[in-house]
C-alpha cells in the first residue's frame, strides 16, 4: 500500500464511536494511511455544504422583554457557496457534522432591535469542537466570534441519493454571553427560537476502508461525475481576450470579451442552438472604479452588451474538472466551451429585452417573436458589442482609474432543474470579472489582462473598501441583486457618498432608490451614471422596437426623504430601470457624518418595495417634536382606551392612551431617525407604521383593518 504520508494515525474505536474517529481521520491535511472503523469495511466520505438555505424564526419579546415593537420576527439566509461545513457520511449513512462553520449570507433586509441588528448579517452555524461544548450547534457572530445562541433536539435528515441534507426543528436557546451582553441573564438557556436548515452537499475526499483499515484516500472521481455540483451549473471560467472591434462611431466604441463556460455540475447542461429556446445567452459588461485621492471613490458601469447565443458545446477540459466527454448539443459535466472575443463580438447578437433572467426563458427564434432578428437593421462597430463612451476608456481622461471585464450565463436549463429539485438551483452564480489595462487615449483602444479571473463573482465586488449586501426580493419567484455603498471625507467635513445596484437577475427590474435623510441635511453635488442603452432595432423585444431609454433619473428631498426614480411602467415602458445584468451608479454630498439606515429599493414591473441598510448622512441634534394622531374603526369613529406605542432605532419604547375621540399624542420625541408606531387595541388590529421622524407629525392615523 502506497504510503503518502510517513506519520500514522490508530485509533481503536466502535462503530459508535465513528463520529469521533471521522475527525481524526479527516484531519490528515495529506492523503495518509489512518486507520478506519473498526472491524467495518466500506466508504467513507467528507462533504462539505454546496449551497442551500437556513432560517430563524426568534421569539423576540421572550428574548427581549415585553415592550418590544415586534413579538417575534423570521430571517432568512442562504449559505455562501461551497462554505466549510463538514459533515461524514460512512456507507451512505450519515455520521454527523465535524467541527467547522457554516457561512450565511442574509435574504433581503430584517427589522431588528438594534442589538440583534449589528450581527446577524455576520452569523455562522457552527459545529463545535468535540470536546469543551455542551452543545453540538451554536450560531456566532463569524467576524467577532461572539457567542449568541444554542441549538439543541435538533434532527437529520439526509438523503444520499440526492446529496441534500436537512437539519430540522432545532430550538434555539439564549446563549450565556449573549444573555449577559443583554443585562437578562434570566434568559440564558431559555428557548426563544426554532432553526431549519436545508442544503445539499458536495464530496471533497473519499477514503475506501476494509476491516477497520484507510486502503485509500482519493479525491471524488472525474468521468460521469466530473462536476462537483448536483445539477447543471455553468459558470464563467474565464475571461479573456478583451478587445475593441470595429470602428469608433461618434462618441462610442464597440468592446467583447471572451468567455470560457464550465459545467461544474454533475448534469449534463442542454446546449441546445437556436432555433431552440433552451440553452445559454452570453452578455458582457465594462466598469470603471475612480474619483478621489486613490482613484477607488466610486465604481460605474460604462458599458453593456446584447446577447451571444450560444451554440454546439465542445469537450475542452478548461477549469481541470475532468469533462466526461459529451459535447454538442449539451455541455457535459465537468466540460468547457471557449466562445473567443472574435465570436462574442457578433454581430449577430440577440436582445436582452426578450430574456426572463430568472427563468431563462425567451422565445423560439423560428417564432413569431424571434430571439435573434436582424431583419431591418444595419451592423456598425458599436452594434450590439459592449457600447462604451470613448470618453470613459481615455487614459488622458481617467488617469489612475481601474477597469474591469465581466461576463455572465443565463439558462433556461438550469432554472427548470431547480424546479424539479429544489436543493439543487445553480443560478446565482453565473458571473465572473477580470481586472484589464487600458491603453490609448482614442480610439481603436487596447487592452492587457491585469488579474486573474475571479470566477463567480460580479464585478461590483471588485469595488475596493466597499460594503455590500445582497437581496432576493421574491425567494424562488424571482433572482437576486448586489447594493454596494461606500463613504469617503474628501475634505475636512464634506462626505462623499457612493452607491452601486447591480441587479444580476431579477426580471422585475429596479425603479427607485429612496434614503431616509432628514430636510435639515445638507445635500449637493448630486450624480447618476447609467451604461449607454443600444439604439431600438426591429424585433429588438422593446416597446414600439424603440429601445430603452437613455434618460437620467430625476432626484428629490421632501418629507425626510431622498430619493431617485425613473418613470413608471405605466408611463414609459422602455424607461431606463435597472434592468437585468446592469449596474447603476447614485452619488451626492453631504456636511453630515453617516449612520446606518434602512435605504428603500423599488421594483420597475411589480413587486412591493423592501429595504436594505445602508450608510447615509446622519441628522443633525435637533429640538424635540411631537407625534400625533387618531385611532379609528372602519366607519371612522374613534377607538377609545387604545394603547398605542413608540419605538425608537435603539428599542426604547414609549406608551399613550387614546382619548374617547380616538386621539393620541406623544411629546418629547428626538427626531433624526426611524421609529415604529403601533397600535394595540382588544377589539381591532392596527397595522404597525415605520416612520423617518424629522419634525412635528400630526396626522399619523391608524384605520382597524
Amino acid at each position: 500500500m502506497k504510503i503518502l504520508r510517513r506519520n500514522f494515525l490508530r485509533i481503536v474505536v466502535s462503530v459508535l464511536g465513528v463520529g469521533l474517529l471521522a475527525f481524526a481521520l479527516f484531519n490528515v491535511s495529506e492523503l495518509g494511511t489512518v486507520a478506519g472503523p473498526k472491524g467495518e469495511t466500506g466508504t467513507l466520505e467528507k462533504m462539505i455544504v454546496a449551497n442551500g438555505s437556513l432560517s430563524m424564526d426568534i421569539d423576540l419579546e421572550k428574548l427581549l422583554g415585553k415592550g418590544v415593537s415586534q413579538r417575534s420576527t423570521r430571517i432568512d439566509y442562504v449559505t455562501k457557496q461551497d462554505t466549510f461545513f463538514n459533515v461524514i457520511v460512512f456507507n451512505n449513512e450519515f455520521r454527523g457534522p465535524i467541527p467547522s462553520a457554516m457561512e450565511l449570507e442574509p435574504v433581503g433586509s430584517t427589522a431588528l432591535p438594534s442589538r440583534l441588528a449589528d450581527s446577524y448579517r455576520n452569523f455562522v452555524l457552527e459545529r463545535a469542537p468535540f470536546e469543551g461544548s455542551e452543545y453540538e450547534l451554536i450560531i456566532r457572530d463569524g467576524t467577532t466570534g461572539e457567542h449568541y445562541f444554542n441549538v439543541e433536539g435538533h434532527e437529520y435528515d439526509f438523503d444520499p441519493a440526492a446529496k441534500t441534507l436537512g437539519i430540522r426543528g432545532g430550538r434555539i436557546l439564549v446563549a450565556n454571553e449573549f444573555a449577559n451582553e443583554l443585562g437578562r441573564s434570566q434568559v440564558a438557556g431559555t428557548v426563544v427560537g426554532a432553526l431549519n436548515v436545508n442544503v445539499r452537499l458536495s464530496t471533497t475526499e473519499v477514503a475506501e476502508v476494509v476491516n477497520g483499515e484507510t486502503e485509500s484516500n482519493k479525491l471524488p472521481p472525474s468521468g460521469e461525475l466530473a462536476g462537483t455540483r448536483p445539477g447543471p451549473d455553468v459558470v464563467v471560467g474565464d475571461v479573456y481576450g478583451l478587445a475593441q472591434f470595429g470602428s469608433a462611431v461618434g462618441d462610442y466604441v464597440g468592446l467583447a470579451v471572451g468567455t470560457n463556460s464550465c459545467n461544474y455540475g454533475t448534469v449534463d447542461l442542454n446546449w441546445f442552438a437556436n432555433p431552440n429556446n433552451d440553452h445559454p445567452v452570453i452578455p458582457q459588461n465594462m466598469y470603471r472604479v475612480s474619483g478621489g485621492t486613490d482613484n477607488t471613490e466610486r465604481i460605474e458601469q460604462i458599458g453593456q452588451s446584447s446577447v451571444k447565443h450560444a451554440f454546439t458545446a465542445l469537450t475542452q477540459n478548461l477549469c481541470q474538472l475532468g469533462c466526461n466527454g459529451v459535447g454538442g448539443s449539451r455541455l457535459g459535466s465537468g466540460c468547457s466551451d471557449p466562445y473567443s472575443a472574435s465570436l462574442n463580438s457578433g454581430p449577430n447578437l440577440g436582445s436582452k429585452a426578450w430574456i426572463n433572467p430568472f427563468t431563462g426563458f425567451y422565445p423560439r427564434n423560428d417564432s413569431a417573436t424571434p430571439n435573434n432578428n436582424h431583419s431591418g437593421h444595419s451592423h456598425v462597430g458599436t452594434t450590439h458589442r459592449v457600447l462604451t463612451p470613448i470618453a470613459d476608456l481615455s487614459t488622458a481622461q481617467n488617469p489612475g482609474a481601474t477597469y474591469y471585464a465581466e461576463g455572465q450565463y443565463v439558462t433556461p436549463h438550469e432554472y427548470a432543474w431547480c424546479q424539479s429539485n429544489p436543493t439543487q438551483c445553480n443560478m446565482f452564480n453565473n458571473v465572473s470579472y477580470r481586472r484589464y489595462t487600458v491603453s490609448g487615449t482614442n480610439s481603436p483602444f487596447s487592452f492587457s489582462p491585469a488579474e486573474a479571473t475571479v470566477r463567480e463573482k460580479a464585478a461590483i465586488v471588485a469595488w475596493p473598501d466597499a460594503s455590500n449586501n445582497s437581496f432576493i426580493p421574491a425567494p424562488g419567484e424571482d433572482g437576486m441583486a448586489i447594493i454596494a455603498y461606500k463613504v469617503t471625507e474628501p475634505s475636512a467635513g464634506v462626505y462623499r457618498y457612493v452607491y452601486a445596484i447591480f441587479n444580476q437577475n431579477l426580471d422585475r427590474g429596479i425603479g427607485s432608490f429612496a434614503l431616509p435623510i432628514g430636510n435639515n441635511v445638507s445635500i449637493s453635488n448630486i450624480d447618476f451614471h447609467a451604461p449607454p442603452q443600444h439604439p431600438g432595432s426591429s424585433a429588438d423585444g422593446t416597446f414600439n422596437n424603440a429601445g430603452f431609454s437613455n434618460e437620467p433619473w430625476t432626484s428629490s428631498h421632501t418629507g425626510g426623504v431622498f430619493k431617485w426614480e425613473t418613470e413608471t411602467l405605466a408611463a414609459n415602458p422602455n424607461a431606463n430601470a435597472i434592468r437585468w445584468g446592469t449596474m447603476y451608479t447614485f452619488s451626492f454630498d453631504s456636511n453630515r457624518p453617516p449612520v446606518e439606515v434602512p435605504a428603500t429599493i423599488g421594483f420597475f414591473k411589480t413587486g412591493e418595495p423592501i429595504t436594505t441598510t445602508v450608510q447615509a448622512p446622519s441628522s443633525p441634534a435637533a429640538a424635540a417634536v411631537s407625534v400625533a394622531g387618531r385611532v379609528t374603526d372602519q366607519s371612522g369613529r374613534g377607538v377609545y382606551s387604545t394603547r398605542v406605542s413608540i419605538t425608537d432605532s435603539q428599542g426604547n419604547t414609549r406608551y399613550a392612551i387614546t382619548n374617547p375621540f380616538g386621539y393620541y399624542r406623544f411629546d418629547g420625541v428626538i427626531p433624526g431617525s426611524m421609529h415604529t408606531v403601533a397600535a394595540a387595541s382588544k377589539r381591532f388590529n392596527f397595522a404597525p407604521q415605520s416612520v423617518m421622524i424629522t419634525d412635528n407629525i400630526n396626522n399619523l392615523d391608524f384605520v382597524a383593518k
